[in-house]
Formats: structure tokens, sequence, C-alpha cells
């Protein structure tokens, strides 16, 4: 539904127990990613509180999703190429699968069906990718 209005591709993406990673490509001299996360954390949180009865909190918000996101324009074929590692690597990286291939809330698949990646890709450990992506607090 967000993506018919407001269009936008998947380019790479996992979900974990807390958090997720999402690689996407908007439409050219369009860059407005808060209105299709806007849209897409508005949509999902209605649809989960009909289905589980949930409510809201003093400020009419289901309490689901933090503020604010990261955003980061991909400059090159190898910052691609980074990321898109960073979002496949994550459930490792969370302690959560010993293999990338054991999470299956990710668009690593994908990437192994159209043969940009082994699936043994990252095998059970991948020091060179632990220390990149995300923020330090």
């Amino acid at each position: 539904m967000t993506r018919r209005e407001l269009p936008f591709a998947v380019d790479a993406i996992v979900i974990l127990p807390e958090h997720l990673h999402v690689l996407m490509t908007l439409p050219i001299d369009d860059a407005d990613y808060s209105a299709r996360w806007r849209k897409i954390k508005s949509l999902f949180s209605r649809r989960l509180a009909r289905r589980l009865g949930l409510s809201t909190n003093a400020s009419g918000e289901y309490a689901l999703w933090q503020r604010r996101f990261w955003e980061h324009t991909i400059r090159n074929d190898a910052d691609l190429e980074r990321h898109v590692d960073y979002i496949h690597y994550n459930p490792i990286k969370h302690g959560l699968v010993p293999q990338v291939s054991d999470w299956p809330y990710s668009s690593f698949w994908r990437y192994v069906r159209l043969g940009l990646m082994p699936p043994d890709w990252a095998g059970d450990a991948c020091e060179t990718i632990q220390d990149f992506g995300e923020r330090r607090g």
C-alpha cells in the first residue's frame, strides 16, 4: 500500500526482533524517506494494534517504533555492496544465528537466487564485517 502511494524499491532488508535495516531506492528527484517511514510505521502499527488489541499511549501513539531513523545516501558501487553486506550480516552481529543463511527474515536468499551471493556467504563468522555500519552511542 505504501509503495503504491510513495514508490520505492527494497534493495536489501533484514528484520530483527528489536530493529530492522532497509536499503531502498526512491524515484529520481524524490528523497522523502520520512514520508515513507511515517506511512510504513503508521500502517503497520494500526494493523498490529487491531490484531493484538493494543491501545495508544497518552500521546495517542502506539509505542512500537523509535521516533528517528538514520538515512545514508549510497555513494558508489562499493558503498552499496558494503551496506548490503552489513544488512545481511546483522543477524550474526546480534548473536541471533551462527550463519547468515540461518536467518529467514532478510533479502539474503533473494541475492542467492539471483546469483549475487553464495549460499554459504560469511560462513560462521566474518570479522571484517562486524565493525562497520551502525552508529555508536
